[in-house]
């Protein structure tokens, strides 16, 4: 069993993109997001890998998943399904699902761990995060940063939730 985690930031109202570009600019979870992910493999759709200001992601193995069959891109491994993708994730580390939406909804069955940061306010969006169903996955920790500054300038939580053994 692969240890799989999508790690995401979603607001009030689920959203989490519009036009392929993310809806706010949170200093401080962008750093958490790189001290998380460093060192692992991170998982996307092509249009998430595009998005990205560096590409691929820096000391991390960037898995691109496209329905192009034998589509490359550079100093990726590409995967054409869930199923290759899954196959192709290291064995011994945590991997980390980045977006975009139908690939969160595609792994949401797969992940055992989510990283959420729930941003504390509503935006207009084309893109939404699945619902997380509490019966399947439980909060096991919870930070709160209600201040705001300029690098952050909405409040917004962590929350880590780990699948419920059945």
């Amino acid at each position: 069993m692969k240890n799989i985690s999508i790690i995401v930031a979603v607001a009030k109202n689920k959203a989490i993109g519009k036009d392929n570009k993310l809806l706010w600019h949170l200093s401080e979870d962008l750093k958490r997001f790189k001290r998380l992910t460093s060192g692992n493999p991170v998982i996307m759709g092509k249009n998430t890998y595009f998005s990205l200001p560096v590409r691929p992601l820096p000391k991390r193995l960037n898995i691109v998943i496209t329905d192009i069959l034998d589509e490359q891109i550079d100093n990726c491994i590409m995967a054409y399904s869930i199923e290759d993708a899954i196959s192709k994730m290291d064995g011994t580390k945590e991997n980390f699902i980045i977006g975009g939406a139908s690939i969160y909804r595609q792994f949401m069955e797969h992940a055992n761990k989510l990283y959420i940061t729930w941003v504390h306010r509503d935006f207009e969006a084309d893109t939404f995060f699945p619902e997380i169903d509490e019966d399947i996955w439980k909060v096991v920790s919870q930070e709160d940063f209600l201040e705001t500054n300029e690098k952050n300038p909405y409040p917004y939580s962590y929350y880590v939730y780990e699948r419920r053994s059945h």
